[in-house]
């Protein structure tokens, strides 16, 4: 299949209007903005991943009838398999001939009641886990990974992993926005606009009201739901968490440095935006291109957006499409 009208672009220059980070990030999350994703949703089935820990998550497999790879989606925090970003990257794809599985990550989507034990951000083996048994449904085609902030982390996590503990088949790793350090997100976010604050809050209580909703002898979140910062909320939490010193520990636990990467098995390509109002951009400042890692760095793009109107599109799909093609056709 050959390259598509615009896709030789390498950097993202959305028109005027559409320069702001905010508008950018709000864009990402829109649901009025979604593409046609009909045939994504009509192949799609639920598939329950049970894995080798014990844990169960809950994904939505979309096998295309003449598949050329399979796409593994990764959602960020508090989003889930129906984000509007998830959406739109699934329809592209799909649309192009992959096969697309939608993966939840526990306690996200409608997935509460799957599992007792609380989501945090460190859990990388469960996800791990579910992320290898996705390959294994592409049979011996090749799977890429592709994780959106939170999500972004965790698929970076995966491709570090992946260089001793091989994900079956997986040949590529993409992140769009990933935070490195948590610490510093959390602190960014509770820092900037409240507009972030209060919509990451307002979705993280809901999440904490519907988990004690299925385990009620296990959780009272009554106290805590009255915090007013993620920080102070995560520092709350780490009641239900003992295995972790203190709320330092736990973000220390998924944090990334310049180090991280140096020992990839894989190629892996960070997409990341000067504007993102999320994310703490220092760590990305000292990250450079080597081996297998390629950090795309763009002026414009806010926090996961990277969107265009007339023609709506995602400037990343293009580009991730656009290289696994010229890999295929070179």
């Amino acid at each position: 299949m050959s390259a598509e009208p615009g896709n030789h672009h390498a950097s993202f220059q959305p028109r005027s209007f559409l320069k702001n980070r905010h508008l950018q990030s709000v864009l990402a999350s829109s649901h009025l903005i979604i593409p046609p994703h009909g045939p994504l949703i009509r192949h799609s089935r639920e598939f329950i991943i049970e894995t080798p820990g014990g844990s169960k998550l809950l994904s939505y497999l979309s096998p295309h009838p003449h598949s050329r790879g399979m796409m593994i989606l990764l959602h960020g925090w508090e989003g889930s398999s129906s984000s509007a970003y998830i959406l739109a990257a699934g329809a592209y794809f799909f649309d192009r001939n992959f096969s697309v599985c939608r993966l939840n990550l526990r306690d996200h989507g409608e997935s509460h009641h799957l599992n007792s034990g609380l989501f945090h951000g460190a859990l990388i083996e469960e996800t791990f886990d579910a992320v290898n048994v996705i390959a294994q449904q592409a049979g011996n085609l090749p799977v890429y990974l592709l994780g959106f902030s939170l999500g972004a982390n965790f698929s970076l996590r995966i491709a570090m992993r992946h260089s001793h503990t091989p994900v079956t088949n997986l040949q590529k790793v993409f992140a769009v926005s990933p935070p490195l350090d948590p610490f510093k997100t959390t602190q960014t976010i509770d820092g900037g606009p409240a507009l972030y604050r209060s919509y990451f809050l307002r979705k993280w209580k809901r999440s904490l009201r519907k988990k004690q909703k299925f385990f009620p002898d296990h959780y009272d979140f009554s106290g805590m739901l009255r915090a007013r910062s993620c920080m102070e909320l995560t520092e709350k939490m780490m009641a239900y968490f003992p295995e972790f010193s203190s709320y330092r520990a736990y973000f220390q636990l998924y944090t990334l440095t310049e180090k991280s990467f140096r020992d990839l098995g894989l190629p892996v390509k960070i997409f990341i935006a000067d504007d993102d109002p999320v994310i703490a951009l220092d760590d990305f400042r000292k990250l450079r291109d080597h081996g297998f890692l390629t950090v795309s760095r763009q002026p414009f793009g806010g926090h996961c957006g990277f969107v265009d109107l007339f023609p709506q599109r995602r400037w990343y799909n293009e580009q991730i499409f656009t290289e696994l093609n010229q890999e295929r056709n070179g």
